[in-house]
């Protein structure tokens, strides 16, 4: 038989303890709750102290281990989505691994942001494709705050840190959970949102260029980029499968900024019910937003079994992507 297609076995997510909320912010640069409220919908987001993206996902990991009763050995694959692993190398999937003491997995990370993990979902549905069955962890995972200069208001009332992800197997086409999906980059616009300039300068370097990790965005152009193509990406990933919005139950999308989200529900015509929000609880966690919010409304019952569920992430690259799953 043909494993062609997968299907979603669990949810998972872990985010760190330590919560940081505006008023906070408020003490360490010139803002407010009031100012950051009605620019992004942000009232708190969780910070790492001691945990790492590493620490972070293993526990997502273990999650999906324990509420599926898998064993390590029964892994076959694991994929990290980030843009802030612990290091450069070993890569945060390869310390997951490790760490779960999942020997027979091959483990990889991939970098597309904010459209990590729906990228994240291509790569599996590519990968699992065999004639045995297989299980894959994907998870998407962040410490952000490392990568923020907390004195810049622009950018550091933004992001948070988290971990979510599922635990997929590879089923027969027609018993799966994908349906159709749509991703697109747009490389010339990339340098509109950057992050992690990493290296030192070398003795043979003609340009020594100023290293930062900070975040440097231009606010106005990463919004226009996201209210055009995220739409545009939904609209071609329904024509693909000859579905309307109508056949679609939840629409999850990156938490970037409640507006955005706002914008984008408004341009297709839906109503803001199918829209659910978390960013107030969360901030931006980049590709760990969509999972943490997935794993959230399966655990409180929002999303059930055969629901239509359309995942979109955007952000750096630029990246956008879009996939529809049956849950």
């Amino acid at each position: 038989m043909k494993f062609e297609n997968f299907k979603i076995l669990a949810t998972a997510s872990q985010v760190p303890t330590r919560v940081v909320d505006n008023d906070e912010l408020s003490t360490m640069m010139d803002t407010s709750d009031d100012w950051i409220v009605q620019r992004t919908g942000i009232r708190r987001r969780h910070v790492a102290v001691d945990e790492t993206t590493s620490s972070l996902c293993t526990s997502v990991a273990k999650q999906l281990l324990e509420k599926t009763g898998l064993k390590p050995s029964e892994i076959d694959l694991i994929i990290v989505a980030t843009m802030s692993p612990d290091y450069l190398t070993p890569s945060v999937s390869a310390m997951v691994q490790g760490n779960l003491g999942a020997d027979h997995a091959v483990a990889m990370d991939i970098d597309a942001a904010c459209s990590g993990f729906v990228y994240g979902l291509n790569m599996v549905k590519q990968l699992l494709i065999a004639e045995t069955p297989k299980n894959a962890i994907l998870i998407g995972g962040e410490t952000l705050s490392k990568l923020i200069d907390w004195q810049d208001r622009s950018t550091a009332v933004l992001f948070g840190d988290g971990a979510g992800g599922v635990l997929l197997k590879n089923t027969p086409k027609s018993e799966g959970a994908f349906i159709s999906e749509n991703l697109k980059t747009l490389g010339k616009l990339g340098r509109y949102l950057t992050a992690g300039k990493t290296g030192a300068p070398t003795p043979f370097m003609t340009k020594k260029d100023e290293f930062s990790p900070f975040f440097q965005m231009n606010g106005r152009r990463v919004y226009r980029f996201a209210v055009n193509n995220v739409p545009e990406s939904i609209n071609q990933a329904l024509s693909e499968a000859s579905l309307t919005t109508d056949d679609i139950d939840h629409f999850v999308l990156h938490q970037a900024n409640s507006r955005i989200v706002e914008k984008i529900a408004e341009t297709l015509g839906v109503s803001m019910d199918k829209f659910p929000i978390n960013i107030d609880e969360y901030g931006n966690t980049a590709a760990a937003s969509e999972p943490i919010l997935l794993d959230q409304l399966v655990t409180d019952g929002t999303i059930k079994r055969g629901d239509v569920v359309l995942l979109s992430g955007f952000g750096g690259g630029l990246t956008v992507g879009t996939m529809i799953l049956k849950y």
